[in-house]
């Protein structure tokens, strides 16, 4: 008897489970506007469709791009930031973890590649704190919610924070503050993608061998089911924004100019994280509804850096010490972002 009770609660749990996903919301949420408001229920529907329809183009870009990279075996290259003096190896660390096309759970077998290679916790820690804020993808949709001066400018962030996180792990560690950073590792890797070679040469001519044929037509499927559904939810999400949260409510937490708007924003992105492509439709509609540009660049900033998988990586390979450090970088770098997104763009 227990255990037949036991099968059954597994099975409505595996069911409950199949429906937790983003199109469940995008469908129940007009359904829910039409019971409730059916007067906004149009304006809802055409506000999400258009916004995705006007993002496509930058999706199928995106698509395409990230499926040629890695059929291309592109994520290789970055393995050869980290040789050579450690000060080059910070630049480029922080430099390629803008351009690596990885999904978050790739960056994990990576970065324990890399320091299973020798490679400075310095380095590591730049590709760490700049590879979630923007990649191929992320560029092109965030230019398509909210412009290419925010896109560019989150990019060059995203580097500038990777050298500065670099160089604080610098020289942290060369005055004791974070000896021993490490933490005893077991071999494996992420469960869902297999670990990154760091040997193998990237082949542009991708329509030349089979086996990068298929990887590309499979990425292509993947990124393009990947991003239909994330931006699907954002943009449902962002219309309910714009519809039903007053304009001053938001000008009031983070409306307005100086350093306190900015803050506030980085220190509600550190938990409230959105991923990246979740992210840019929901802050151009705060942004609409008063939000500064500095507040939205502190946001999204901190919000890519406080990502779980991010976390998780940091996490799983160095000592909670480095991990604060990690965190505190991360908002530091945000607000300093967003101040300086606010005085100059």
């Amino acid at each position: 008897m227990t255990e037949a009770l036991i099968i059954t609660n597994r099975s409505l749990w595996q069911t409950v489970s199949r429906f937790q996903t983003p199109w469940t919301i995008v469908l129940i949420t007009p359904a829910i506007v039409a019971l409730t408001d059916p007067g906004n229920v149009q304006p809802v529907v055409t506000f999400a469709v258009k916004a995705f329809v006007g993002t496509s183009p930058y999706i199928a870009f995106a698509v395409v791009l990230i499926a040629y990279l890695k059929a291309a075996g592109a994520e290789n290259m970055i393995a050869e930031a980290f040789k050579g003096q450690e000060v080059r190896m910070i630049f480029l660390a922080a430099f390629f973890g803008g351009l690596a096309p990885f999904c978050s759970c790739e960056v994990i077998p990576f970065i324990a590649g890399l320091l299973a290679l020798g490679a400075p916790l310095s380095a590591v820690m730049a590709f760490w704190l700049s590879s979630p804020l923007i990649d191929p993808p992320t560029l092109l949709i965030t230019a398509g919610a909210l412009g290419w001066p925010f896109a560019i400018g989150k990019a060059i962030f995203a580097v500038a924070l990777g050298v500065f996180g670099g160089f604080a792990i610098k020289y942290s560690m060369q005055i004791g503050f974070l000896s021993a950073p490490l933490r005893e590792r077991k071999n494996g890797g992420c469960s869902d993608c297999p670990p990154s070679s760091l040997s193998s040469t990237p082949n542009w001519r991708i329509w030349s061998e089979f086996p990068r044929r298929a990887t590309f037509q499979r990425e292509a499927y993947v990124n393009t089911c990947f991003l239909i559904k994330w931006l699907a939810l954002a943009f449902i999400l962002e219309a309910l924004l714009v519809t039903y949260v007053p304009a001053d409510l938001i000008a009031g937490l983070v409306g307005g100019e100086g350093f306190l708007p900015i803050t506030t924003a980085a220190l509600v992105g550190m938990p409230a994280y959105l991923n990246s492509y979740v992210a840019p439709p929901l802050l151009a509609g705060l942004i609409e509804q008063g939000m500064s540009a500095g507040a939205a660049m502190a946001f999204m900033v901190a919000g890519a850096v406080s990502s779980i998988p991010a976390m998780a990586a940091v996490w799983s390979l160095v000592k909670p010490k480095v991990f604060v450090s990690y965190l505190g970088l991360g908002v530091t770098g945000a607000i300093l972002s967003g101040i300086v997104f606010e005085l100059y763009v």
